[in-house]
């Protein structure tokens, strides 16, 4: 189906105004809308927090004339909810309010949605169309389609790598330090990424070696879920990932363990090398997505199983010639690359997933 140039832009305007809700809306999508009539946008609106109003509602509610809306075409970037949540039915809504025409890029994949809105518009009497730009919709929420279709976080690998290839040198205690490979820039864009991905993971080895915070001091925003696997629970009490601030997730095979605030332990089976019985645990949490920060163990579990999504790797000036070879992903399709005050960034998408 050919969309109209008018329906397309103001579709792209749905993805903008989507967008500002990243980081915050967990575990619902990230949803714009926008409001026209006779070509004139007369109302805008977002989702901003899991638990407030919808897109549609917030749109709505910005709309100075409310005659107007029986005279007029929503635009929404997901298919309105047709279900009673923490909020009320949206498609409800817009057949009060007899909105007559509806354009909606993709269709949600939730079950207690997916195309039941659509459906409900439909036989209320509205013009609906669907598939505005989908593939660019489907991109703004690939991480609620990715949890919601795959029954799996959406996983992002990220590291760190020397020009000649290496994570790290060689170290076996905590005395010895990490070299720091790239720089302040690139530091501040990890912090901001924290912000806008539910959760960030480490291997144990990373977590007892560098004794990580994993949380946002060079951003403002959300604080992620901090997950480590710790088989047979060896990080120190006084390890940073263990200090009760923010919310953590300890995966281990034993049953004895401290009582920590904010942090679960959770028994999980190692026997297999699996990244899988994790992702099962965190699907259950409702963890749409997670950084795993390494080392270099976790991030080649996650690449040798194939079970990513997408890479960020910065590459900084420096050469280790030995130490912790960095992982090397066999099906990649390259996405962006660019330059950081002196380290590159090069972002990549799993091409068998793509």
């Amino acid at each position: 189906m050919v969309h109209s140039a008018e329906d397309i832009a103001h579709m792209k305007r749905c993805f903008e105004l989507a967008q500002n809700g990243l980081g915050n809306t967990y575990p619902n999508p990230l949803v714009g809308c926008v409001i026209v009539h006779e070509g004139r946008i007369i109302g805008e609106g977002y989702h901003k927090k899991c638990g407030e109003a919808h897109a549609e509602i917030n749109a709505i509610a910005s709309v100075k004339d409310k005659s107007l809306l029986s005279q007029s075409t929503l635009y929404v970037n997901l298919e309105p909810c047709s279900h009673q949540g923490r909020t009320p039915a949206c498609s409800l809504k817009l057949i009060d309010l007899k909105i007559p025409r509806v354009v909606i890029s993709n269709k949600d994949p939730y079950f207690e949605v997916s195309g039941r809105g659509i459906e409900m518009l439909k036989k209320s009497g509205a013009e609906v169309i669907t598939g505005i730009l989908e593939k660019e919709g489907a991109e703004i929420n690939k991480r609620f389609f990715t949890f919601h279709t795959k029954k799996r976080p959406y996983i992002i690998l990220k590291w760190a790598q020397t020009a000649d290839g290496f994570l790290d040198k060689k170290r076996t205690s905590p005395k010895e330090k990490p070299v720091w490979i790239t720089n302040e820039i690139s530091r501040s864009v990890v912090h901001r990424w924290r912000t806008e991905e539910n959760a960030i993971m480490v291997g144990y080895n990373t977590a007892l070696l560098d004794n990580p915070a994993l949380n946002v001091r060079e951003w403002t925003g959300n604080q992620p879920v901090r997950i480590v696997t710790d088989k047979n629970l060896i990080l120190p009490a006084n390890s940073k990932l263990l200090d009760g601030t923010q919310k953590t997730l300890v995966f281990t095979v034993n049953p004895k363990h401290p009582q920590i605030k904010n942090t679960e332990f959770i028994l999980a089976d190692f026997s297999k090398n699996s990244v899988e019985p994790i992702l099962n645990e965190l699907y259950k949490r409702d963890i749409q997505s997670v950084i795993v920060e390494g080392g270099a163990k976790l991030l080649n579990s996650f690449i040798s199983q194939n079970v990513w999504d997408e890479a960020r790797i910065f590459t900084g000036s420096l050469k280790f010639t030995m130490g912790v070879k960095a992982p090397v992903l066999p099906e990649k399709m390259i996405v962006n690359v660019t330059e950081l005050g002196g380290a590159g960034l090069a972002i990549y998408r799993n091409s068998s997933n793509a």
